[in-house]
Parts: C-alpha cells; sequence; structure tokens
C-alpha cells in the first residue's frame, strides 16, 4: 500500500501552506497543482518540497482539471501510487486521517472512495461558515458522492477515466456516477478527515456558491438524468420550483392581481415546515431563500449550451 496526495489551488496564500504542511511526512508524494497564482503560491509549495504543476493559463480553470493534472504527474516515473489523495489548497489534513482511509481501502476491495468529516476552520466566523459546516456533516456508511477532499484507489480512478474536466463545479459527484456504474462503492467513514477555511463573510460570497451549486445541479442532471441514475434531477426539480416558477408566477400574477402576492407566503411557510421537521432556524431559511441563486445557476447554464458559449468558473472567493 502507499499513499500520494494531490493539492490543487489558486491564490490560496496562508492556507495553502498550512495544506501542504498537514501532507509532509504523511503520503510519500505530494503534486500541488495550481492555477495561475498571483500570490507566490507555486514559491511556497516548491519550499514546503511539493512537486508543482502550473496549469496552461490557453485553457480554462476548473478543478477537476487541475485535479487530473496532478495525477497525470503521480503516473509519471516509478511505480504509481495504490491510493491517492486528494485535497483542496484551504484544507488542512487531519492526523490519522491517511492510517484510517488507506486501512479501509485495502480492506475493501470493492470501494473507490474514502471520505471523512470536513469541518470548517472558523465556523464562528459567520453565519455563511456555519451553514457550510452543517452542508459537510452527511451520513456515515456507504454514500453516493463525495467531495473534493476524497481518498481515491488508484485503479479505480484510472478506470473510469478521472474528472471531467469541463465541469466547472459538481465533477465529483459526476465522477462517483460513473464509479458506482463501473461496480465501485463510495464510502464515507466516521472519522476526521480535514478542516476547511472558506473564509465567507460575505451575503454576495453565499450567493456566488449557490448559483455554482445551480449550474452543477443542471449540468448533472444533463449528463446523468435518465434513468436509473437520475443524477441531479431531485434538486433540480426543487431549483426550478421554488426559485424560478414560483418567483415568475407571483410577478406575472401581480400584473392581473394584487391577490397574486399571496405566493409569497409559500417561502415562509416552508421554513416552517423545514423548521419542523428539526432544521435550525437559520439552516431552514438558507434552504428556501438558497433555489434563488440557485436559479440563476441553472439559467448560467442553459444560456451557455444554447450560445455554445465556454464556461468559466463561478467562484466566491
Amino acid at each position: 500500500m502507499s499513499v500520494a496526495a494531490v493539492a490543487i489551488g489558486r491564490n490560496e496564500g496562508a492556507r495553502l501552506i498550512a495544506c501542504l504542511e498537514s501532507l509532509a511526512g504523511q503520503v510519500e508524494r505530494i503534486i500541488y497543482v495550481d492555477s495561475g497564482s498571483t500570490d507566490g503560491s507555486v514559491a511556497a509549495a516548491w519550499a514546503r518540497g511539493a512537486e508543482v504543476v502550473e496549469l496552461d493559463t490557453d485553457t480554462p480553470f476548473t478543478a477537476a482539471r487541475a485535479r487530473n493534472a496532478g495525477f497525470a504527474r503521480l503516473m509519471e516515473g516509478g511505480p504509481p501510487p495504490t491510493h491517492v489523495q486528494f485535497l483542496d489548497g484551504d484544507c488542512v489534513l487531519q492526523p490519522g486521517w491517511i492510517e484510517t482511509a488507506a486501512a479501509f481501502l485495502d480492506a475493501t476491495p470493492k470501494a473507490a472512495v474514502a471520505c471523512g468529516r470536513r469541518r470548517e476552520r472558523h465556523p464562528e466566523a459567520s453565519i455563511y461558515n456555519r451553514l457550510i459546516d452543517t452542508e459537510w456533516n452527511t451520513p456515515v456508511g456507504e454514500a453516493r458522492a463525495c467531495g473534493g477532499d476524497a481518498m481515491i484507489r488508484t485503479a479505480a480512478f484510472q478506470a473510469v477515466g478521472g474528472f471531467d474536466p469541463a465541469l466547472i463545479a459538481g465533477e465529483e459527484p459526476e465522477l462517483c456516477v460513473r464509479l458506482r456504474a463501473a461496480g465501485w462503492r463510495i464510502w464515507r467513514l466516521d472519522a476526521e478527515m480535514t478542516l476547511h477555511d472558506a473564509a465567507m463573510t460575505r451575503f454576495g460570497q453565499w450567493w456566488q456558491r449557490a448559483r455554482r451549486a445551480g449550474h452543477a445541479y443542471a449540468e448533472g442532471a444533463a449528463l446523468h438524468g435518465g434513468p436509473p441514475e437520475r443524477h441531479g434531477v431531485r434538486e433540480l426539480t426543487r431549483i426550478v420550483a421554488w426559485g424560478m416558477v414560483l418567483p415568475v408566477l407571483t410577478l406575472l400574477g401581480l400584473i392581473v392581481s394584487p391577490w397574486a402576492g399571496l405566493l409569497l407566503l409559500a417561502w415562509p411557510a416552508q421554513v416552517l415546515r423545514l423548521r419542523l421537521r428539526g432544521e435550525p432556524w437559520a439552516q431552514a431559511l438558507a434552504l428556501t431563500l438558497i433555489t434563488l441563486p440557485q436559479g440563476l445557476g441553472v439559467l448560467t447554464y442553459l444560456y451557455r449550451r444554447l450560445t455554445r458559449a465556454r464556461a468559466r468558473l463561478i467562484e466566491y472567493k
């Protein structure tokens, strides 16, 4: 068993340094893939013993493209690692995770991916950080997808051709769709994996991140929305209903009658329904309002697809 790591980033500054230092001594090789940083990230990575891959700026940057490039470098020179730990440059690896995940994959031959608990480093800094920390807390056990931090079996990754480099978001769930279709399994372990630093303190950042998610759901449904997978269809249906159809019906209805404004009561009713289901008030409100920027993300995807415009990253920091 051997484990190497691929970290990706752009202008992560001190976060990248902390990321690379958390990997030191835990894996056999560290590849850092840089997507056009201007803050000295490349020099910082070299100084900390990482092998650096700088992406060509003529091709649009995506996290999927960066991870694939890092994996390709690992395949060069010497025997390939048995497993690869993928890590975003704004994350810090937790002690013991490498041993836990590698042992699980070694003992579970059909498991392609092992992921654990990703936590926000500063949930107290803003309501947006707290919401993200809750989002990361997915159920333990066999899962349908993983996030950007995960240990992946090299043979499985190669078998399905890696990440789709054209996707600007949602590349991890899309990879997992193909892995599961090929007979592999995805697992979320009950173990601490990484600390993530969203650094999200403004409403605009939350809005942009949600818009990116809407784009990802729309593109995921376009790729794998048919049966039996129905990937992204449930989420897309919710976004269209709450974030697109309801606002449009309300606006059109107000042209005819002011009573149409009563349709707006559907949103507080949804917040109350989620609260009664056990969601905290902030989470219930966010889950309701998030469909608005997600709807814009869906429209962004549709526009790009209809006009064949080149997809560009939707960044929040």
